[in-house]
């Protein structure tokens, strides 16, 4: 995308205090759209992840400070003074322990929107209380929602709390009172929590729930392989088939190519056939390996997909057609999304090392600062 206009954020500066999951993807949300993300690490060797294989650090400066020293704390608090927002995923409380606190740095930048990430929010009665994204959103009724009929609700991996319904979120919420914080001069905090954000992502479903088109069945449903023309399928070489032919023209293909005549097809939104239906089409799904069903359903409008592996996913034509993938410092990975019309987004640049002494020149301490906080 070389050529077009800046990218959308480009003069936007957030300081993001290190952590892991859902605050190190909003960095890297804002970071791929244009926005300066200065990453404040520990100093000494990294944590869980390897900085230089990890997208989610990709595109932003780092600078390693250590937050138990009054001095770094108190370098902080300056960085954050030059800075439109700063996040931060530590437990309620953390931050004003560390005399980082929103009211503080408020009170040193009055137009900074200090965003908050956290699995329960800043208040209520599990506000403090320790969990990961699958106790997340258990509670928000998301959970419940996912798995097969008649067995266990199923984690998503970590998307939907951490990724879909934290950092996403989040990055949307800096946004939003960024925007404000331009046009009044005030800033905010944001409250960011990821059993909020799961359930505004199941948003429909609670919808489908107001018109009675939803009951606490899993797996029975239209849209979470209760029905056989939504769902996925194994085929003869262990591989598998997504298909969502909903609409009467793309059910219609489905049948044509799976030649699934008989008047039992017709019903195609009676919850009562569908586990009969499934069976059927999972025999004749059975019968062939998953790429010969993919030649079948070529040229036919029938929402039939074949479902791919990470490495697969990066080769598929339509994929690399987009570039939706490229490789960053050896490690392929997603390309920055959404595209614009006009402007750049940042082409992914791993991280590696920190770049404590220039951040700290730019924000205009002197050689003897820079020398007693880093030594």
């Amino acid at each position: 995308m070389s050529g077009q206009a800046s990218a959308p954020l480009a003069g936007l500066r957030i300081l993001e205090m290190a952590g892991i999951g859902p605050g190190p993807f909003c960095g890297m949300m804002l970071a791929d759209h244009g926005a300066e993300v200065i990453r404040v690490e520990r100093p000494g060797p990294p944590g869980l992840t390897d900085p230089t294989r990890d997208p989610l650090l990709r595109s932003r400066r780092t600078i390693a400070l250590d937050l138990k020293n009054p001095e770094a704390v108190a370098a902080v608090r300056r960085l954050a003074a030059t800075c439109d927002g700063l996040i931060e995923g530590f437990r309620p409380g953390v931050m004003e322990r560390l005399g980082l606190g929103p009211e503080l740095l408020l009170a040193d930048n009055p137009a900074l929107v200090y965003g908050r990430m956290t699995g329960w929010g800043q208040t209520g009665p599990l506000a403090d209380a320790p969990g990961h994204d699958i106790d997340y959103i258990a509670i928000s009724g998301t959970l419940h929602a996912l798995g097969e009929a008649g067995r266990k609700p199923s984690a998503p991996i970590n998307l939907v709390g951490d990724f879909g319904g934290g950092g996403m979120m989040l990055a949307f919420g800096m946004l939003a009172a960024i925007l404000q914080a331009q046009a009044s001069g005030t800033g905010q905090i944001v409250d960011c929590a990821m059993t909020e954000g799961s359930a505004v992502l199941a948003s429909m479903i609670w919808g489908f729930r107001g018109m009675g088109q939803w009951s606490d069945a899993r797996g029975t449903h239209l849209l979470d392989g209760g029905a056989h023309f939504y769902d996925t399928y194994e085929t003869a070489d262990g591989k598998w088939i997504a298909v969502g032919a909903i609409e009467p023209q793309f059910y219609a293909a489905l049948r044509r190519v799976m030649q699934l005549d008989g008047a039992e097809w017709d019903a195609q939104f009676a919850p009562a056939v569908w586990p009969r239906l499934k069976q059927e089409l999972a025999y004749r799904f059975k019968q062939r390996d998953r790429d010969a069903w993919v030649t079948a359903f070529e040229g036919h409008e029938a929402c039939v997909a074949p479902v791919l592996g990470f490495e697969e996913a990066a080769a598929h034509p339509h994929n690399v057609a987009r570039q939706a993938f490229v490789t960053a410092g050896g490690v392929t990975q997603p390309a920055p999304a959404p595209r614009y019309s006009r402007s750049a987004t940042v082409p992914p640049r791993m991280a590696g090392g920190t770049d404590s002494h220039a951040i700290l020149n730019e924000a205009g301490f002197d050689p003897a600062e820079i020398e007693a906080l880093l030594g």
